[in-house]
């Protein structure tokens, strides 16, 4: 069946993150997720198509109904220009009208089962705890965190190999906060000989590092990620490796393309789609074709408190199965679409302090999750401490609150206590 589109809504949602993680997002600066617009597209047979972007992370941000309008799905779902909540109702709507799932429009399917892996921001052991829990009870053996320095990563990772299956596994994402291989050479081998369920570093040092992200592979056992595209694959390849696999985002076109590339080099790749169930269901008809999608997928969609789904995904030893179904494969819950809809989202917090304490009684406040990020990418302090903690500090009214927040809005400030 052939069809036109003609008409674009596009609508946004603000869908709370579940108790257990809001306070923790706030804090990371990441609470804005919350935001997704929802892109629906119909064609001239009355098909429809329905694509999603968080408007506050997505790879592609973009307008561009004048371009759709009056041309077949199948015509546009290529452009990743396109943006992403528009790109994947073309191919949702596309797949429905053709009669099959969206991974027939990619390739050969390779795989029924994907695997998935749990993932949560920025958090404190205590919290990671209690995800780590979480993610095994519905199926998880995986999951992906955020290793800070702020914290004290041995405690985060001690207690998710306390509570979890034998089976279950580790994605230390450091965002490049160890800043150097000196830095990194001997907290990695001590957490990879300590920590047997650590299988995944991500970008321990800067990515565009090459010579020392050489060297410190050569120096570990753990496998290390990069996102594709930080070292140029040339330069990799003649220096002998940087690192022994990929993360993989963006648009479908740039995500095979990749992938494609990731294949004839022999080397595994997760892809990073972050975003709520639609999205999630994008990624796996993604990893069903693509070979060397042989790392857990990441998405965020278990820390929504609604899936927009009308059935959760189900999660079986790690793996979600693929959609079968015309399009997409998944049914959205109009009715949450509609309990969720806003005009404009409301992201304002209350007046709050991030406090990192060091051993030794050192103390250093930050007025946003910002400073940290740059403070510590700096070395501004260690990046490797035991006993490192942070707390969020509400507002209690006092003169001192005041002046601490505004002198910490200014820049960090470091103090003894």
């Amino acid at each position: 069946m052939t069809a036109k589109v003609t008409s674009i809504e596009r609508f946004l949602l603000q869908v709370p993150f579940v108790d257990r993680v809001r306070r923790e997002m706030e804090r990371a600066g990441v609470h804005t997720w919350s935001e997704l617009e929802i892109t629906r597209v119909e064609t001239d047979g009355g098909v429809v198509g329905w694509g999603e972007t968080i408007q506050n992370y997505t790879w592609g941000r973009v307008q561009a109904e004048d371009r759709v309008i009056g041309q077949e799905p199948a015509a546009l779902m290529w452009d990743d220009s396109l943006g992403a909540g528009l790109q994947m109702a073309l191919f949702d709507a596309a797949g429905k009208l053709a009669g099959v799932p969206v991974y027939k429009l990619l390739g050969r399917k390779i795989r029924d089962w994907c695997a998935i892996s749990f993932w949560d921001h920025d958090m404190s052991p205590e919290k990671y705890e209690v995800e780590a829990k979480t993610a095994a009870e519905l199926g998880y053996n995986c999951i992906k965190i955020k290793t800070r320095p702020w914290f004290d990563v041995r405690d985060t990772i001690r207690r998710i190999s306390e509570v979890t299956p034998d089976d279950f596994r580790i994605d230390a994402d450091w965002n490049a906060f160890l800043n150097n291989a000196s830095n990194a050479i001997p907290l990695l081998r001590e957490l990879e000989r300590t920590f047997p369920k650590i299988k995944i570093f991500e970008d321990p040092i800067p990515r565009h590092d090459a010579s020392g992200n050489h060297f410190m592979r050569s120096q570990i056992e753990t496998a290390i990620a990069h996102h594709y595209g930080s070292i140029g694959t040339r330069q990799g390849l003649e220096l002998g490796g940087v690192c022994d696999g990929w993360v993989l985002g963006g648009g479908v076109s740039q995500i095979m393309s990749q992938g494609r590339t990731a294949e004839n080099l022999d080397m595994p790749f997760f892809l990073q789609m972050v975003g709520a169930a639609p999205t999630t269901a994008m990624s796996l008809h993604l990893s069903a074709v693509l070979p060397m999608a042989q790392w857990p997928t990441i998405t965020c969609h278990e820390l929504y408190e609604h899936s927009l789904l009308t059935e959760r995904m189900p999660v079986l030893g790690g793996h979600a199965r693929v959609p079968e179904a015309p399009g997409l494969g998944i049914e959205l819950d109009e009715g949450a679409l509609s309990k969720y809809r806003v005009e404009k989202a409301d992201h304002s917090l209350p007046k709050r302090l991030i406090k990192v304490s060091r051993p030794g009684g050192v103390n250093v406040y930050f007025a946003n999750s910002g400073q940290k990020w740059e403070f510590y990418g700096k070395g501004n302090q260690p990046v490797d401490e035991w006993g490192c903690s942070t707390e969020y500090l509400e507002d209690d009214g006092t003169a001192e609150f005041s002046d601490l927040l505004t002198r910490a809005g200014q820049s960090p400030v470091v103090t003894m206590e």
